[in-house]
């Protein structure tokens, strides 16, 4: 059986430095052919080099098929993501990419309420993007910032049409986002992507409106719960016929790598879908805040995962 593709290889065709620690790379096919499909808002896993493998959402509309763009504002007491991309990659350089995932639906009757912190604002333009594309206007951006936000560009009919409300946090107070959700409360869907304060409140904001019609995009992982309470359980990998016992010093992603075993791991937290993996036997811990409840049946986030018996079979 031929071995599934996991990564494409792009080169940086352009980079902007849009001020406010941010730049914006435009990847492309070597042979400017088109690249995989997504859907609006999703993410790409970008691979720079000795293990460092970073996520960033797309910006550009799915429509445009022949690029990716991602825009990556500098983090200096971040992992090092950021800081690699802007000090050390330039026009013309190779990169590997993952295949595209996730994605916001943009299928709801009613409203797209979206919420952005900062450079949270990313999926909402390509998803603003791909609504424009189709002649449709039923959103509304909440788009908070400290100074003059990046970006502004990609959206200047939206904003231009009075469908994006920004909030220049240095000047004035920020949203009171209970408010602006709960006239929407009906009908839509809610999106937010931004700092954890903004999420959780976010969160406690639709935390009565059904999973379908919310959509949540973190930043950072959120910190990883201690595991010592899970015992030991024997991990079988059903395509390469491995088996290993799990123990708690050392976890499920450990095991794997010990295994030798080619996860590839961006965010290391549950918050990406890099190591999704397809499971056949269980039933395993979810800690993730990737997958819907009917992906669990069948896959895991085995960054954050583990066993809640005795035997755990993975598709690996």
């Amino acid at each position: 059986m031929a071995k599934a593709v996991k990564t494409v290889s792009t080169v940086v065709s352009k980079v902007e430095d849009l001020g406010n620690d941010t730049k914006r790379f435009t990847l492309v096919d070597q042979d400017d052919w088109e690249l995989p499909p997504f859907r609006p808002g999703a993410h790409i896993d970008v691979h720079l080099g000795q293990g460092l493998v970073r996520t960033y959402s797309l910006c550009n509309e799915p429509d445009d098929d022949r690029r990716y763009v991602i825009a990556v504002k500098r983090e200096r007491e971040g992992r090092g993501g950021s800081n690699f991309l802007h000090d050390r990659v330039e026009v013309g350089q190779p990169i590997s990419v993952s295949l595209p995932r996730g994605g916001i639906a943009l299928d709801q009757e009613g409203t797209n309420i979206f919420l952005a912190g900062g450079i949270g604002v990313t999926p909402f333009i390509s998803a603003i993007r791909h609504l424009e594309r189709r002649g449709r206007s039923n959103y509304v951006l909440h788009w908070t910032s400290r100074g003059r936000p990046v970006l502004t560009d990609m959206i200047a009919p939206a904003i231009e049409a009075g469908l994006v409300r920004l909030y220049d946090t240095n000047a004035q107070a920020k949203p009171v986002i209970a408010a602006i959700f709960e006239e929407f409360a009906g009908s839509g869907l809610a999106a937010c992507c931004g700092p954890a304060a903004m999420l959780k409140t976010f969160g406690d904001a639709v935390s009565a409106w059904p999973e379908e019609r919310k959509h949540i995009e973190m930043f950072t992982p959120p910190k990883v719960i201690a595991r010592s309470d899970v015992p030991p359980y024997e991990l079988y990998l059903s395509a390469s016929n491995k088996l290993a016992t799990v123990t708690p010093d050392v976890g499920l992603l450990g095991t794997l790598d010990a295994l030798g075993v080619d996860v590839p791991v961006s965010c290391g937290g549950g918050i990406c879908g890099a190591c999704r993996t397809r499971w056949t036997e269980g039933p395993p811990i979810h800690r993730d805040r990737v997958l819907s409840p009917a992906e669990r049946q069948n896959e895991l986030i085995v960054c954050v995962g583990d066993c809640a018996g005795q035997r755990l079979v993975l598709d690996l």
